[in-house]
């Protein structure tokens, strides 16, 4: 019988170990790939996704709202800088999910959103959601980071437009497994609409008093020349806007002597921009007393819904006090605040209207002169 020497053991016996590795290596099931869904995003970029998604990160004007709306603050890991605590004035969704504010940051929030690739990746995102940026941009942000960029978008900025609200919440809801909840959101703005026109349609015009919307955010706060031509809720209410006359739409600046000239019957200031308009009062207080809607107190306040985007919530908010202010008769059954509370809670989760309340001087009758009336 031979013998092995030490030296030929030690090498038979890693021989042995190599063919156990191997063998192991050669029998294991190889894992599954992850599964994915192929989807369009708004800009018409196919993106690859996983299937499952638990992680995500969102970046620009919106996104975050928009993933409150469907329930899934829970799958966010990081927010944009600028909605720590003592900055969530404006923006119901951080209000009604303090919890956000405590999460890293990925960014400085920011109209044109410039990604922070290391710091996306430091979180660990499945998914990056972004709004209002170029295919190159969201391209780029995809190679550098390795993970899928998926562009969602609100229209125009500074507008209300269902057609991308409703698709970005579908792209969205599909990708996180919220479908259900994306199809709730978008029937429950439609009602919102269909009963504000509901409730005004067929109104002759020689019944509609004349309406002014003024203060309102537009890159920045402004007083009364700041207005908008076809107004989401007045558009909604059917309303006689003075400035539509105009034949624009959008944001747009007037000069105080085509305010005079039309002299509306009711104007609505912006919160954003009450100090403002109540600096420019005491400057110039022969302007504003030359208007009847001052002189008749007409003149009501509205929560600003203009915060890194439209705040859906707020906007059809304001649309029910507008109306009854407006329109009191048809708006018999409607309590402003009530209302307030049913929509905020149904879209970002809690009735946060006392806390609006506090933060602005809306939802009220004001006067340029002197304390908030309480009275509508």
């Amino acid at each position: 019988m031979a013998v092995i020497s030490s030296k030929n053991k030690r090498v038979l016996a890693l021989l042995l170990l190599g063919m156990v590795w191997g063998g192991g290596c050669n029998n294991k099931t190889k894992l599954p790939a992850k599964e994915t869904i192929i989807i369009i995003d708004t800009i018409g970029r196919k993106v690859e996704v996983p299937k499952k998604v638990k992680r995500i990160v969102c970046r620009g004007p919106g996104v975050l709202r928009l993933i409150t709306y469907l329930e899934a603050t829970d799958k966010v890991v990081a927010i944009e800088s600028g909605f720590e605590k003592d900055s969530s004035i404006g923006r119901p969704y951080i209000i009604a999910h303090p919890e956000l504010a405590n999460l890293p940051t990925i960014g400085a929030a920011s109209p044109s959103p410039q990604p922070n690739p290391e710091a996306i990746i430091n979180v660990r995102p499945e998914v990056i959601f972004i709004s209002y940026v170029e295919p190159r941009i969201a391209n780029d942000l995809q190679e550098k980071t390795e993970i899928p960029v998926v562009v969602l978008s609100y229209g125009e900025l500074a507008t209300f437009d269902n057609q991308y609200i409703f698709n970005s919440l579908r792209i969205a809801a599909k990708i996180i497994n919220k479908e259900n909840r994306a199809e709730k959101v978008i029937n429950f703005i439609r009602n919102c609409q269909k009963d504000l026109r509901n409730r005004t349609n067929g109104i002759p015009a020689d019944k509609k008093p004349g309406v002014y919307v003024g203060g309102l955010g537009f890159k920045g706060t402004h007083g009364i020349t700041s207005t908008e031509c076809r107004y989401p809720a007045f558009e909604l209410l059917h309303a006689k806007n003075v400035a539509d006359e105009l034949g624009k739409a959008g944001h747009i600046f007037i000069d105080k002597e085509k305010i005079i000239e039309w002299n509306p019957d009711i104007i609505f200031i912006d919160a954003s921009g009450l100090n403002l308009t109540k600096d420019d009062y005491r400057k110039n207080p022969k302007f504003y007393n030359l208007l009847k809607a001052v002189q008749n107190e007409k003149l009501y306040g509205l929560f600003p819904y203009n915060y890194y985007t439209t705040n859906i919530d707020t906007a059809l908010a304001d649309a029910y006090y507008i109306g009854k202010v407006v329109y009191p008769e048809k708006f018999k059954n409607i309590e402003p605040d009530k209302k307030a509370n049913e929509i905020y809670k149904f879209l970002v989760g809690k009735p946060i209207y006392n806390r609006m309340k506090n933060d602005w001087e809306g939802f009220k009758k004001i006067s340029l002169s002197k304390k908030i009336n309480d009275k509508n």
